[in-house]
C-alpha cells in the first residue's frame, strides 16, 4: 500500500479517468485555470504525519491539505477572481482534474491540446481558400 505523498499522487495518476474531460469541455474560465495551472507555482507543505483513513476521498483531500499553492497567482493568469474562482478551483480539485503537483490531467491536457490543434488547422484552411 502507498503510504507517501508522492506514491498517492501516483496511484491517482495511474487511475485518471476520462471523464475528466467533461467537466472543462466548453467552459472558457476553467479552461483558463487548467491551462494556468502547470505555470503556477505548487509545493508541498510540511506534510502532516498524521495519514487518513484508507479512503480514497480521505487522501486526495489530505494530499491538498498538503499542498501550497497561490490563489493570487492563479487570479492573475486567469482574470479569475474570489469566489468565482475558488468555486471553480474546488470543481477542478474535486473532480481530479488538477493535480495538487501542478499537473493536469492527462485526458484534459490532450483534449486541449486536440482542440487548439482543431483551431489552428482551421484558421489556416480558411487563410488558405482565402489565396485561392
Amino acid at each position: 500500500m502507498a503510504e507517501s505523498w508522492s506514491d498517492r499522487l501516483a496511484l491517482f495518476k495511474s487511475e485518471e479517468k476520462p471523464e475528466a474531460v467533461l467537466v472543462v469541455a466548453d467552459d472558457a474560465a476553467l479552461t483558463k485555470i487548467v491551462v494556468a495551472w502547470p505555470t503556477i507555482a505548487v509545493e508541498p507543505r510540511v506534510r502532516s504525519a498524521t495519514r487518513p483513513a484508507d479512503s480514497e476521498h480521505e487522501w486526495w483531500d489530505w494530499l491538498w491539505k498538503n499542498t501550497r499553492y497561490s490563489a493570487s497567482e492563479i487570479a492573475e493568469r486567469t482574470g479569475i477572481r474570489g469566489e468565482d474562482l475558488e468555486r471553480k478551483m474546488k470543481l477542478l480539485i474535486g473532480n481530479r482534474v488538477l493535480y495538487p503537483d501542478g499537473t493536469v490531467n492527462s485526458f484534459v491536457q490532450r483534449y486541449l491540446r486536440e482542440k487548439v490543434l482543431r483551431r489552428f488547422k482551421a484558421k489556416t484552411r480558411k487563410k488558405d481558400a482565402g489565396k485561392a
